[in-house]
């Protein structure tokens, strides 16, 4: 078990971050008896590292709740498959609606233009973009 400040050097992340994440429910923390420290377990440094993958990949805290309560669950694996797989049909819709205001922005500009912001992605993303482009059209 770390005190707060221990698993925040851990994580690298600051004991506000832990204590945000505390308050809205991310971690789960134990209190000792008398001093009435909250002490956090292995688990919760792994969920802390979790959390901080997923903000990477700019997801909201209410996403990266529901993924990890999915995580956490007792759940068969086939429960657990399906609700991931409502989890990635949300993010994609929000993808969509991206794309869907970004294309007349792009199509109005010149060939120029357009090759300059596409020579500012990496040729991954821009494959990825494609393909979200044709998956969701």
């Amino acid at each position: 078990m770390y005190r707060i400040g221990e698993v925040a050097k851990l994580a690298n992340v600051s004991k506000r971050t832990i204590d945000y994440y505390t308050q809205i429910g991310l971690l789960h923390a134990d209190r000792t008896s008398g001093s009435n420290y909250r002490l956090y377990s292995e688990q919760a440094l792994d969920d802390i590292h979790f959390i901080e993958e997923c903000k990477l990949f700019n997801m909201c805290l209410q996403d990266i709740k529901d993924r990890l309560e999915l995580k956490r669950s007792q759940t068969n694996e086939e429960d657990k498959l399906l609700k991931q797989a409502e989890i990635l049909a949300s993010h994609m819709k929000q993808l969509d609606h991206e794309i869907k205001e970004l294309k007349p922005i792009f199509d109005k500009l010149n060939g120029e233009n357009q090759e300059m912001i596409a020579s500012r992605i990496s040729p991954q993303r821009m494959a990825l973009i494609q393909s979200l482009m044709v998956l969701l059209h």
